[in-house]
């Protein structure tokens, strides 16, 4: 059985967890009795007692015949709780807004979480009204600049080897591109994303280093069609002086918890 700090994991809240993550990570594909019960190894009269049991108490829902299970309303309410109760989210808010005027365009701020991002806030452009980032939604690191900014602060011996998940023609295709192109992260200071997780949107990422190695970062996306040399000058100059005054207020949170 894992261990966790040398305390052995409990097994049913292990279970619990699992089932909530997969049931959160298929979005708007609602499961089956059977198909939670195979993926997690499990008996099915185990399954539907844990699928009950959470019913009732908000976390999971079901459908009108009982036969389909989705993510619950309690996991949106305690996510909201993880961002209203986040210092660094709240200082980073502000700065977002101002780089989304100053610029015209969608900007980010997303967390490094088991190899992927997590989108934790959104600041959307006026100018094209084309949801792309969700706040909650998860991507793995090597296909947006986010995470290429983060992934380029941590050691290369954690980087997932091998082929890597495409999402576009653009995507990186293995570890050895992936490790070059964060090797320019590396020189450079921030993560170019090339249509590499959205057909038709460029992103341009900026770790922010309040931490060691780095779990935050903020982008801005722009739409192809609006990219021209002079604007990405632009936003790379003012995504960079936006790090800075990030990085300043985050330093000084009075009384904020060190988080792990």
């Amino acid at each position: 059985m894992p261990e966790t700090g040398g305390v052995r994991e409990v097994k049913s809240a292990g279970r619990t967890v699992e089932l909530l993550e997969v049931l959160a990570a298929r979005g708007d594909r609602p499961a089956r009795l059977r198909e939670l019960a195979d993926e997690l190894g499990v008996p099915r009269s185990s399954m539907y007692a844990l699928l009950q049991t959470l019913t009732d108490r908000g976390w999971v829902r079901t459908d009108a015949t009982g036969s389909l299970y989705g993510i619950g309303i309690r996991a949106l309410l305690t996510g909201t709780s993880y961002l209203d109760t986040d210092a660094r989210v709240r200082a980073v808010k502000p700065y977002l807004d101002q780089a989304s005027t100053a610029l015209g365009e969608t900007v980010h701020l997303g967390r490094f979480d088991r190899g992927d991002i997590v989108y934790l806030a959104t600041r959307e452009s006026h100018e094209y009204l084309r949801t792309l980032s969700r706040v909650g939604r998860r991507l793995p690191a090597h296909v947006s600049a986010l995470g290429k900014a983060l992934l380029a602060e941590r050691d290369p011996g954690g980087l997932p080897a091998g082929e890597l998940e495409r999402f576009t023609t653009n995507t990186l295709p293995d570890r050895t591109a992936l490790d070059a192109d964060l090797a320019l992260v590396r020189e450079r200071g921030y993560a170019v994303d090339r249509e590499e997780g959205v057909t038709g949107i460029v992103g341009f990422g900026f770790a922010l280093r309040y931490d060691t190695p780095a779990v935050d970062a903020v982008s801005c996306s722009v739409p192809v069609a609006r990219l021209s040399d002079e604007h990405e000058r632009r936003i790379v100059a003012t995504m960079r002086e936006v790090r800075a005054e990030i990085e300043a207020a985050a330093h000084a949170l009075p009384g904020a918890p060190d988080w792990i």
